[in-house]
């Protein structure tokens, strides 16, 4: 069936900032610069933020003629030339939003972005830079002693750093989401198109559209889930001023996309992480949850399978699994000031009717449905309490909320003292995990959109009989979700997520019929990829909440690390225990900053003077609450009707005020997912191709033998991979690191897109972005789409084996070299018994040379090692013995020797 809609793509990629003295102009177009829109911001207002939209859409040739009235109009004399009034600010790609302080506006805008994956032909950014523009003249900004310091700690947000956007993806839903709403029933996407034409903000938007009948396609554009957005404070103030396609909402995380060739058929395994913008903080300094529910560290993963043969929504193959890890949802923190470690845990409230775990527990029900699955890793026996304090609340609070949800709905409970599996010899972790891991995917299913294959229905897998979630004509959907977590849901948690992520894998490759059954060994080319995605996804993650690299990896809990590892997980051990202790506290004033927890008011405390932010995220505390919850019926009305589905994509009159619906023409650019990916307006360079420069199984992971298996299903040891042959150490340390997420370290400068230096007439420039993900390796492949590419680089040429080709004839100088070669080699050891005799009777020392061969033309003789006189003898035995401890007394001459050696040096 196909789908009724496809996804709006934005008009607004591409922006450029012109400057007068009284105004800026920021003129944004679609990557074809076909269409373009502009905004009008007043620089005259020293403290408010005047925007202007009016709402045109702009042909090229238009934009060339305002902006060139605009040159005219603004020229200090009339008619004079060389003097231009129109100044070329800018070039960027989107706009985060704007701020205030103390003094004027300030517009951030992205100038730099990268490729970092591709999801049916839907590119997903990274930013790579950013520029902050004050946007008052100079003579009208009013000073303030205070600004430079508030600007600083805003800019401390790295925005370089694990920042994501897309144009025509919403990152803030999971895949599910996305494509629930492209199969809304036709009826309603007409009921929505009359209301929306009906509340068009573009009075130009819906022309043409009334004699298109019922030919055009309907686009859809939803609300994005605020929580995983990290700039939606800064778009607050434009957000009912402006068009649409200028809010450009950006997610905080990971992103990382790999490719899986299975005999030449390509398969993109993409990992998402979405870190909440709620009660967001650093390590110690945000533990536990707010009054609000949210809780600290919660970060939502996302593993996305694509056949990558297919590109669209409507005929690909497409399955996601969600899972997330979050604190534990109580009103508990650690004192850092005490400068230990492990800061004992202190329980800060008396929570008896479990009220934030029933905010919190609510919130998931309406997000993910039920099951929700609570996977508990905190150790369960301590010689003194500590982390069992948390576990002892947790099991409370569940078991008071269990009791009045309906029996089929409630909340699932699985602790397991990870701590303690990983000390025992006769434990493994990891099977351990793989248990856990199979009854919590089969009770929460995962989302496939295509039904069953006729295979699988014909021999169907004993387990696949088994899987849950929500079975519909056109595929499965997820209901429910997994939560784990640990004290600080970092180390623990991410090895755990990986094995339950491994077990959805195989299900997915499974449901895409990739694989004859649903299980995935070790050591295989697809779970060595997938690992090193999440071991990048796991170390970014620490990096942002911890302030160091993952201490244990998947390795670790295998028992198969290097011995080096435990030197590492030192240093990253101390790293952490630093970072925590020195710059934690300044981290955390940048992201209250930057999300609008706080906002700097003349005549208040500062940022800096607040003692504590305990009020800025427990806002009960400034004000009583209008409403209070009941303490049965806890959660909300809607949500419990429609369960195990999530509340979220329910098609109800709520959900339907969400969705922008707009009718386009059959060939209208906002939708045209093909132009937008392939760009056959631009010429292209396959070396700069995203698809051909990602991580690939068969190129860094696949044995470079000739006559292995292909599969990247087939078990192999640990010398057979592709990563051992990468050549010496340096060169494999550079391809690793190449590959690793860097969460502080932007890449070089060629990688990165072109700022605003260029100049283009039309208003906007040409793009010259790096397409090379930061998951790349320096290899370049002309394709690698096909099985037979791989041999290619198999068998490499014969320049690259021998230095030279062998088929090309030797110069003369070479010539006479080799045969002065043969000679020498000829003559070296030919010897006859005379002087053989006549050597033995000379020198003893010598090393002796007997001829083995009975043919005298053999040059192959014995060697019998030379003779050691006595003393050197001692000597060596003396060394040995002293090496086991065992020393020999000094001599005489030894002792006297030494004496001098004292009287000279220190006397």
């Amino acid at each position: 069936m196909p789908t009724a809609a496809a996804p709006i793509i934005s008009s607004v990629q591409k922006l450029v900032l012109y400057e007068t003295r009284a105004r800026y102009f920021l003129v944004g177009s679609n990557h074809a610069e076909t269409k373009y829109r502009v905004l009008k911001i007043d620089r005259t207002e020293p403290k408010d933020l005047v925007i202007i939209d009016d709402r045109h859409v702009y042909t090229q040739q238009e934009v060339r003629e305002l902006l060139g009235r605009l040159d005219l109009g603004n020229r200090t004399k009339m008619g004079q030339k060389g003097s231009s009034g129109l100044f070329r600010a800018v070039s960027a790609f989107g706009v985060v939003g704007f701020v205030r302080f103390l003094e004027g506006y300030y517009i951030v805008l992205i100038t730099k972005r990268r490729k970092m994956a591709d999801i049916g032909g839907h590119a997903i950014y990274k930013i790579e830079d950013t520029n902050m523009i004050y946007i008052p003249n100079d003579s009208v900004r009013v000073t303030h002693p205070d600004e430079a310091r508030y600007l600083r700690i805003f800019q401390n947000v790295d925005l370089s750093s694990n920042f994501y956007f897309s144009y025509s993806y919403d990152l803030s839903h999971s895949l599910q989401y996305n494509l629930t709403v492209l199969r809304m029933p036709l009826e309603m996407l007409k009921s929505e198109t009359t209301q929306a034409r009906q509340e068009s903000f573009d009075i130009f938007e819906d022309e043409g559209l009334i004699t298109q009948g019922g030919s055009g396609v309907f686009g859809i554009c939803s609300e994005p889930y605020m929580k995983y957005v990290w700039n939606g404070e800064l778009l607050e103030i434009i957000k009912n001023t402006v068009h649409r396609d200028w809010l450009l909402y950006i997610i905080h995380g990971f992103c990382g996309q790999s490719k899986l060739l299975i005999y030449g058929r390509p398969v993109y395994v993409t990992l998402i992480a979405r870190r909440s913008s709620k009660f967001a903080g650093t390590r110690f300094l945000k533990r536990g949850a707010n009054c609000e529910g949210d809780v600290a560290n919660e970060v939502e993963t996302e593993q996305i399978l694509c056949d990558a043969s297919v590109m669209s929504f409507t005929a690909g193959s497409y399955s996601s699994y969600v899972q997330v890890r979050g604190s534990v949802p109580l009103y508990w923190s650690q004192d850092i000031s005490t400068m230990m470690p492990k800061p004992p845990i202190t329980l800060d409230q008396a929570d008896p009717y479990a009220h934030v775990a029933a905010l919190h527990f609510d919130q998931m029900l309406q997000r993910f449905g039920s099951p929700i699955i609570i996977l508990n890793l905190v150790k369960e026996r301590e010689k003194r309490k500590h982390e069992r304090i948390l576990s002892e609340e947790l099991v409370a609070a569940v078991t008071y909320l269990n009791q009045f949800l309906p029996p089929e709905h409630t909340i699932v409970y699985i602790p397991w003292d990870m701590a303690k599996y990983t000390k025992s010899k006769l434990c493994n972790v990891l099977d351990r995990l793989n248990v856990i891991a199979e009854s919590v995917v089969k009770k929460t299913g995962f989302f496939v959109n295509r039904p069953d294959s006729y295979c699988s229905i014909l021999r169907p897998d004993e387990k696949w009989n088994e899987l849950g979630g929500c079975v519909i004509p056109t595929g499965r959907r997820q209901t429910g979700v997994l939560r784990t977590n640990c004290v600080d849901c970092l180390d623990r948690t991410n090895t755990a997520q990986f094995m339950v992520g491994k077990c959805a894998l195989a299900y997915q490759l499974y449901s895409l019929g990739l694989i004859d059954k649903p299980n995935l060994q070790f050591d295989t080319d697809a779970v060595r990829l997938f690992e090193e995605l999440y071991e990048d996804h796991g170390d970014t993650l620490s990096l942002q909440y911890g302030g160091s690299q993952l201490v244990h990896r998947v390795k670790t809990y295998r028992k198969i690390a290097p011995w080096t590892q435990h030197s590492k997980d030192i240093m990253q051990t101390l790293s952490r225990y630093y970072s925590n202790a020195f710059s934690d506290a300044d981290r955390q004033d940048s992201i209250n900053l930057f999300l609008g927890v706080f906002h700097p008011t003349e005549g208040k405390p500062h940022l800096w003077e607040l003692p504590t932010d305990f009020y800025l995220h427990h806002k009960n505390t400034m004000g009583l609450l209008p409403t209070r919850r009941s303490y049965t019926y806890w959660w909300t009305p809607e949500v419990i009707k429609h369960l195990p589905l999530p509340y979220d994509e329910v098609i109800c009159a709520a959900n339907l005020k969400k969705l922008i619906v707009k009718k386009f023409h059959k060939h209208e650019e906002e939708i045209d997912i093909h132009n937008e990916f392939f760009r056959p307006y631009e010429l292209s360079s396959f070396d700069d191709t995203f698809c051909l420069a990602m991580t690939s199984s068969a190129r860094d992971f696949m044995p470079k033998t000739i006559g292995i298996d292909p599969s990247p299903f087939t078990v192999r040891k640990p010398d057979e991979t592709g990563k051992s042959v990468l050549g010496n150490k340096s060169n494999r340390e550079e391809a690793v690191l190449q590959r690793k997420t860097a969460a502080s370290a932007p890449p070089p400068p060629s990688e990165e897109a072109v700022s605003s230096s260029s100049e283009d007439d039309s208003g906007t420039d040409r793009e010259d972005e790096g397409s090379v993900s930061q998951r790349s390796t320096p290899v370049k492949m002309t394709d690698t789409g096909d099985s037979a590419k791989v041999i290619e680089n198999v068998v490499q040429p014969m320049k690259e084996v021998y230095g030279i080709n062998l088929s090309d004839g030797l110069s003369e100088d070479d010539l006479s070299i080799y045969l002065r070669f043969v000679q020498l080699g000829q003559s070296q050891h030919k010897q006859d018994k005379s002087g053989q005799q006549y050597c033995s009777k000379c020198s003893e020392g010598v090393i002796k040379l007997t001829p083995i061969s009975a043919f005298s033309q053999d040059n192959i003789y014995e060697v019998q090692p030379p003779r050691v006189d006595r003393k050197s003898t001692d000597i060596f035995q003396a060394h040995i013995q002293a090496g086991k401890g065992i020393m020999q007394p000094l001599g005489k001459e030894d002792t006297s020797m030494y004496r001098e050696y004292i009287r000279n040096r220190y006397l």
